[in-house]
């Protein structure tokens, strides 16, 4: 169902450290509480924060727990990368999706092993590129895959906010708002969840409170709609209890 893209450019010293503090994490909290460590992103982490600048991975490469989903003709749910731009939000680094093909129905999305969660404070910021169909992108959490999974997505064309659940592949609506969405500058996208109770901000300002049961838990990822071009930068997850 996925493709996967592995990183390159790491001496071998950090992807020892990177791993053996992988392990004794998973070995402290559990793999539902902790959150593995991807060496590239270590110096902001700790047992239940994560943060993702995308400053330290190599360009044009995923680090190999990012894993693209498929879509449903079998290709590659987008074309997703690291990408050095004077645009990024932090530092000069963006993880960018760039392919500016697709139709209305084509959901491009990334998934982030090692993320596992339940309870959690989620936030990323965009920036909107391109696109004509289609301008903005997506938050993606408890994933159980590529296909069954929580979104909130902004659409800069339709100028809404809403909240899906997707199962089987089959997005359905559990609340949506009618905003001005600005089409330049980067914007931020966060989602707070414990239980059934979620929270949907959108530049620090609450949008709508919704109850949904139907995923429990699963990995984070972000997500973008037929032709737009998106960045993100400053990828946060905090888990909860």
């Amino acid at each position: 169902m996925y493709q996967v893209h592995s990183e390159t450019g790491l001496p071998w010293h950090r992807r020892l450290a990177g791993g053996i503090l992988a392990v004794i994490g998973i070995g402290l909290f559990g793999p539902s509480t902790s959150l593995p460590a991807e060496p590239s992103e270590t110096a902001s982490e700790s047992p239940h924060r994560r943060q993702w600048t995308f400053d330290s991975s190599a360009p044009g490469t995923l680090p190999s727990s990012y894993v693209v989903g498929t879509l449903f003709d079998g290709r590659p749910a987008g074309e997703w990368k690291i990408l050095i731009t004077d645009r990024a939000r932090s530092a000069s680094q963006v993880l960018a999706q760039v392919q500016p093909r697709g139709t209305d129905q084509t959901n491009k999305l990334l998934l982030l092993d090692g993320t596992t969660s339940t309870n959690i404070d989620l936030e990323v910021s965009y920036l909107a590129v391109a696109g004509k169909a289609d301008l903005g992108g997506g938050l993606v959490w408890h994933a159980v895959d590529d296909r069954n999974y929580y979104l909130l997505r902004a659409s800069l064309v339709e100028q809404k906010l809403r909240l899906y659940r997707v199962v089987k592949g089959v997005p359905q609506v559990v609340k949506q708002i009618d905003r001005p969405l600005p089409a330049s500058g980067w914007h931020t996208l966060r989602v707070v969840q414990r239980g059934c109770e979620i929270k949907a901000l959108y530049d620090d300002a609450i949008l709508f409170r919704a109850c949904d049961s139907t995923l429990a838990n699963g990995r984070i990822g972000l997500l973008t709609k037929a032709d737009a071009i998106t960045y993100f930068d400053d990828l946060s997850l905090r888990l909860l209890e």
